[in-house]
C-alpha cells in the first residue's frame, strides 16, 4: 500500500514548458485525501521556485534542494548545510575551473555574481524564485544548501569525473546533463530526504512510489517501495526502476498515478 507518493519536477512533473495538467491533478489531490497519501515534491530546485506551483496546495512538502532542505509552508523538517569552511573550499577549488557559472544556494536565497552576464541571471530567475546577485559570494549571510554549477553541455560528464575527485569528501556532484551540474553535501540526497521525512510522519520507504528522470532521482527511485522511471528518463534510471510511464510532455506522473490509486482502493 503506497502511503506517500514522491516526485521530482524538471522533466517528469512539468512538461518542458513548465506547466502541468492542473484539471487532473486536482482531481489526484481529492483521491490523497481520501485514502490517506501524502504528495511531496522532492527536487533539485529551490524551495520558493517549487512551492509557486502549488499555492492552492499547502499541504505539499518539499524535499527541496536535493534533499537538503525538507519542509512544508507552515513548518521546516530539515536542514543540511555545508559548514562555512568548506563553502570557501569549494568556491576556491570552483574558481580553478574555467568557463563555470555558479549559484549558490542558501536557505534565504540562491546567489550569483554580479558580474555574470545579464542575460544568463535573467534566465535563472526562471529557476530561482529568489535570486540575489552579490558582488563576492564571500559576503553570503546564508545556509548554503548546494552548489549549482554551469558548464559548456558537452563537457558536462568530464566535469562530473573532475568534480568528484576533486571535492572528494567535500561534495558530490551530480547532473541531469546537459551543462548542469549539482554539488550536494555527501550522504544527502532525495532518498535520504524521504527517509528522514518518513521517520516523522511514521511512513517507510518501502511504503513510498517515487518518479523521476535525472541522476539526482536515481537513489529514491532504487531506494522506495516503487520507483517509477519516465520514458525520457537516462538509461541509469530506468535500469533500476520497478516500472515506467511515459514521458513529461504526455503527463506520465498523473497518468500513472491515475491508474495507481484505483488499484489501492
Amino acid at each position: 500500500m503506497i502511503k506517500l507518493v514522491s516526485t521530482d519536477m524538471d522533466g517528469t512533473f512539468l512538461r518542458d514548458d513548465m506547466s502541468y495538467d492542473e484539471e487532473k491533478f486536482a482531481a489526484l489531490q481529492k483521491q490523497f485525501h481520501k485514502q490517506g497519501i501524502r504528495f511531496v515534491v522532492a527536487s533539485g530546485n529551490q524551495y520558493f521556485q517549487l512551492k509557486s506551483f502549488f499555492k492552492a496546495y499547502p499541504d505539499t512538502i518539499y524535499v527541496a534542494e536535493n534533499g537538503a532542505y525538507i519542509r512544508d509552508q507552515k513548518q521546516i523538517y530539515a536542514l543540511h548545510s555545508f559548514a562555512p569552511t568548506t563553502v570557501d573550499h569549494i568556491l576556491n577549488d570552483l574558481a580553478l575551473i574555467p568557463d563555470l557559472k555558479i549559484i549558490v544556494c542558501g536557505e534565504k536565497s540562491a546567489y550569483i555574481l554580479a558580474s555574470e552576464d545579464p542575460a544568463y541571471i535573467t534566465k535563472m530567475r526562471q529557476f530561482y524564485y529568489h535570486l540575489d546577485t552579490v558582488a563576492d559570494f564571500s559576503k553570503i549571510d546564508d545556509h548554503i544548501v548546494k552548489f549549482a554549477v554551469g558548464c559548456p553541455p558537452e563537457k558536462t560528464e568530464e566535469l562530473v569525473k573532475q568534480l568528484k575527485s576533486l571535492l572528494s569528501g567535500l561534495a558530490e556532484p551530480t547532473s541531469s546533463g546537459h551543462g548542469d551540474i549539482d554539488l550536494i553535501q555527501p550522504g544527502i540526497n532525495k532518498a535520504a530526504g524521504l527517509k528522514e521525512l518518513g521517520n516523522i510522519l511514521g511512513i517507510e520507504l518501502s511504503e513510498m512510489c517515487a518518479f523521476g528522470d535525472g541522476g539526482n532521482d536515481l537513489e529514491m527511485i532504487r531506494e522506495t517501495g516503487l520507483g517509477i522511471a519516465m520514458q525520457n528518463a537516462q538509461p541509469a534510471v530506468k535500469a533500476v526502476a520497478n516500472d515506467q510511464t511515459t514521458d513529461n510532455q504526455h503527463q506520465g506522473v498523473l497518468v500513472y498515478l491515475e491508474q495507481l490509486l484505483k488499484t489501492q482502493k
